[in-house]
């Protein structure tokens, strides 16, 4: 009686949690059937795409870099620094003109820096600093205002600060030491912006989708994707790179907010068969469509070793004869192991493209001369791009 009592208010808990299990699985298996290929392999829209409109703006500008250890632009090489140096002191108040100057403790830089989309008055952005005469090394200096012009030739930010190089340079008198790049440095929220980037972004009635690898079965998918959610035909892929977004009447004036439901939403990018080869580094890529026709495959390797260890012939002695050198040489011819000749089947995947070279034995670079060999045969279904 007492095993009973212990056993039955446990059945409706284990009655409960096998409904709950059945339910899980039930919900997984519909997960499953409504997104093919799983979840995990669909992108975010704003992932896979820009907003038109929604850019960075490039920025650069001229100036000098100050309070250097001796490492500046040698003025006689660099006329230009010396120029520089010149106008700025005359501006604050110290005529140098006619006297040669003689300092090695500035150079004169390009500031470059991105102004992002929407950034305004007094806002900072980081830039970069590099060097255009002869300075050794940028350590420890300070870059002077600097105006940042865009491509219309307004200034749209001031750059200043402490210049943070990563490189160092070493000097003894007998070897000297580099690392990384030291005439090249950066300032954290170095700049500050000046003049605002107008873009009335909320009064727009269309907008563009720009896809950052354009592909049309991507741009419709896209589009597809934004038309179910909206309820209606307001999406409408025009090229491989661009779908046009009508914005709906309720969402009039709050564009932004329609522009962070439609981003959000997520597709499955397609892509074209292509294999990218680095012939430098022996870097092959290859892309998940990527398929052959039926090819026959041999790969086999000549390896000649020419040693020579010369060797000393001394004369007996009272021989009246010359110690010389005698050359030995030794060349040894290797064909390497005997490769089969191995067969891939039409249709395969990459998987099984890859493990059918993999078979062969051979090395990245030998696997480059045999794919353009496959493309070359025409049985390479697949774009082969050398870097």
């Amino acid at each position: 009686m007492s095993a009973s009592r212990h056993l039955t208010p446990d059945r409706p808990r284990r009655a409960l949690r096998a409904i709950r299990a059945v339910f899980a699985a039930s919900l997984v298996a519909v997960a499953t059937i409504a997104l093919p290929g799983g979840a995990l392999a669909q992108s975010r829209i704003k992932d896979i795409a820009d907003i038109e409109g929604v850019r960075d703006n490039l920025l650069v500008g001229y100036g000098l870099v100050v309070g250097l250890n001796g490492t500046g632009d040698s003025l006689n090489n660099a006329p230009f620094t010396e120029q520089s140096l010149v106008a700025m002191l005359e501006r604050l108040g110290v005529n140098s003109r006619g006297s040669r100057l003689r300092t090695d403790n500035v150079a004169a830089v390009m500031v470059t820096a991105n102004l992002p989309p929407f950034a305004r008055q007094g806002s900072r952005v980081d830039v970069r600093v590099s060097a255009i005469g002869d300075a050794e090394s940028l350590l420890g200096g300070t870059l002077l205002v600097t105006p940042l012009l865009g491509a219309d030739g307004e200034i749209y930010s001031v750059a200043q600060g402490q210049v943070a190089v990563g490189g160092f340079s070493a000097q003894g008198q007998g070897a000297s030491i580099t690392q990384g790049v030291p005439t090249v440095g950066r300032i954290a929220s170095g700049a500050i912006v000046e003049r605002e980037v107008t873009f009335a972004f909320d009064s727009l009635e269309q907008v563009t989708i720009a896809l950052r690898n354009p592909d049309f079965t991507t741009a419709q998918r896209i589009a597809s994707a934004v038309n179910a959610y909206m309820g209606g035909a307001i999406a409408k892929a025009t090229d491989p790179a661009s779908v046009r977004v009508q914005v709906p009447a309720q969402w009039q004036g709050d564009v932004a907010g329609l522009m962070t439901q439609i981003e959000q939403l997520r597709v499955q990018p397609d892509q074209v068969a292509k294999v990218v080869i680095d012939e430098n580094s022996g870097i092959i890529v290859m892309g998940e469509n990527v398929r052959i026709d039926t090819v026959a495959i041999a790969q086999g390797n000549l390896t000649i070793r020419i040693t020579e260890t010369p060797q000393v012939s001394q004369p007996g002695p009272f021989s009246q004869g010359q110690t010389a050198v005698v050359p030995r040489t030794n060349i040894q011819v290797d064909q390497g192991e005997d490769r089969k000749l191995a067969v891939l089947p039409k249709g395969v995947t990459l998987q099984e493209l890859v493990d059918g070279l993999n078979m062969l034995g051979i090395s990245p670079r030998d696997m480059i001369s045999i794919l353009q060999a496959i493309k070359a045969a025409g049985a390479l279904q697949a774009e082969i791009e050398v870097m």
